[in-house]
């Protein structure tokens, strides 16, 4: 990403580079540029983007790129978007990892461990979700609140934890249903919460891939159980 000009009266000249689909023009499966996307469309600002072929490895370091643009596009002009909450950030951490795990794994006989593991990050979650933030609850009422209703990680409002993790859930959502059958638990009401709520926004529902994308991604890297 390039950040060719920026100062207090002009808005700064902003290039978004992301991996290209298989057509070449479309944008390609990399929660990392969507992660991007999703900050600089939620930051309101200006900018372009441009499909790139990334067969060849290339060394981003995407964290620092989002935090310098939090830094670098903040208020007055434009919002922060950092978590209130530190859990916000740490709550899904674990579960790509645990998914990949999942997705690699060979041998049939361990899957239902591997599923397990999932299942526990996907349940922190959940309960996360579904647990009341502090200003979800109101000191003086005398009802209690025992549900959040809050449509995100952090609250109402897309942050930065968001942009990290919902390209995520994206992918293990539909490659874990291709490849293993594996469905996220209907029961599991604050995660569909969440997802139907991100869904309904542009700023994540735009920037997410193709399905296909996904699955041609994932196709190389599944191994057949024995």
């Amino acid at each position: 990403m390039e950040n060719r000009q920026h100062n207090a009266t002009k808005e700064p000249e902003i290039e978004l580079f992301v991996k290209a689909g298989l057509d070449g023009e479309n944008i390609g499966n990399c929660p990392f540029c969507q992660r991007l996307f999703m900050v600089l469309w939620l930051k309101g600002v200006k900018f372009n983007v441009t499909t790139v072929d990334m067969t060849r490895e290339l060394k981003t370091d995407f964290i620092k790129i989002e935090e310098f643009l939090e830094q670098t596009l903040g208020p007055p002009m434009y919002p922060h978007l950092s978590p209130k909450y530190k859990e916000s950030f740490d709550v899904g951490s674990d579960i790509f990892a645990k998914f990949s795990a999942y997705i690699k794994n060979a041998r049939k006989e361990a899957n239902i461990n591997f599923e397990k593991a999932l299942l526990r990050e996907f349940h922190r979650l959940d309960v996360y979700l579904n647990t009341p933030l502090p200003e979800e609850i109101d000191q003086d009422s005398v009802e209690d609140i025992t549900v959040s209703k809050r449509k995100f990680l952090d609250g109402d409002h897309l942050t930065l934890a968001d942009c990290n993790l919902l390209p995520k859930l994206h992918i293990i959502k539909i490659a874990a249903k291709k490849y293993r059958d594996f469905e996220i638990p209907a029961d599991m009401t604050g995660v569909w919460r969440y997802l139907n709520n991100a869904y309904a926004c542009d700023e994540f529902s735009h920037t997410c891939p193709a399905d296909e994308e996904i699955e041609h991604t994932y196709a190389s890297v599944v191994r057949k159980m024995t």
